[in-house]
């Protein structure tokens, strides 16, 4: 599969990406399209996938970050027909290693793809990492379908 990636908020599909987080990202089925524009405004970069030719969005990658030295890795997956191909790789690269974050400590929560985290440098938190979790209507479902 040959596809380029952009940074371009305007380009970013939102029907497909709506489409893959609604149903089918165990991480965000929680949201709703509204809170999806507005993560999307708030995004401090975002990074799409484009089937070449034809335009078709087949990846995303959305970070938000304080703009000096932190910033933390959301959102990023790849259409199931184009696993494999190495788009998620080029994504979490484009994201974290080029341009204006690349020397800025990253974080994510994930359950699944920590192969492909750990060749960027990704670990495990170790114990000066906490975290505060919402509760009642705001709760987000975990990996494995618990409220945390």
């Amino acid at each position: 599969m040959d596809f380029e990636l952009d940074d371009s908020l305007d380009r970013v599909d939102r029907d497909v990406l709506w489409d893959f987080l609604s149903s089918q990202a165990y991480w965000s089925r929680w949201r709703s399209r509204d809170d999806l524009e507005r993560q999307l405004a708030g995004a401090w970069r975002v990074v799409g996938a484009y089937e070449r030719p034809g335009g078709r969005m087949v990846g995303f990658a959305r970070a938000f970050s304080d703009g000096v030295a932190s910033a933390y890795l959301a959102d990023v997956f790849t259409v199931p027909e184009a696993r494999g191909h190495g788009v998620g790789k080029a994504l979490v690269r484009t994201v974290i290693d080029e341009g204006p974050g690349r020397e800025f400590r990253w974080m994510l929560h994930t359950d699944d793809a920590h192969g492909l985290y750990r060749g960027f440098g990704f670990a495990e938190a170790d114990q000066t990492y906490m975290e505060r979790r919402p509760s009642g209507s705001r709760a987000q479902p975990t990996a494995g379908g618990v409220e945390g």
